[in-house]
């Protein structure tokens, strides 16, 4: 366990919470159907890689009702899978749980943190403005699939 409000418990992701992970991004967050899907066995890499990098939100009945992928590559600090469960949104658990990933990267020596925000999510623009964070318009960014 990583921190506790009122309700919630913050921890990391384990190999255990994939299929419960997967199914919640499916149903919380909000995606880009030419995105690649998320896979089973992308979420394990991370897990093994760095499971403090996952940190999940449960609720009482340990049921997961938010998520934040803090990646942190030695230079740079980025934040991804921002999701909350639609019927808790609005009860802060988004805001603890980008504060618990500026947590992490302060500890790791990091300066900036960037989030990936679908622009069309104009739902998750109201949450990333009141954390603190406002778009880059001087650079975008460049993606090219490593599959198929």
């Amino acid at each position: 366990m990583i921190g506790v409000m009122p309700a919630i418990t913050f921890r990391f992701g384990a190999l255990d919470d994939v299929p419960a992970i997967l199914e919640f991004w499916r149903w919380a967050a909000v995606d880009d159907p030419q995105r690649p899907s998320d896979t089973s066995e992308m979420v394990e890499r991370l897990i093994e890689r760095d499971a403090a990098a996952l940190v999940l939100a449960v609720d009482d009945d340990g049921g997961l009702v938010g998520s934040v992928i803090a990646g942190w590559d030695g230079w740079r600090c980025h934040l991804y899978r921002v999701a909350v469960a639609p019927d808790r949104r609005r009860e802060g658990i988004g805001a603890a749980l980008v504060r618990e990933a500026e947590r992490r990267f302060r500890e790791l020596g990091g300066t900036r943190a960037d989030a990936m925000v679908l622009d069309a999510n104009d739902v998750a623009h109201q949450g990333w403005r009141a954390w603190g964070y406002r778009p880059q318009d001087d650079c975008h960014r460049w993606v090219k699939p490593l599959t198929g």
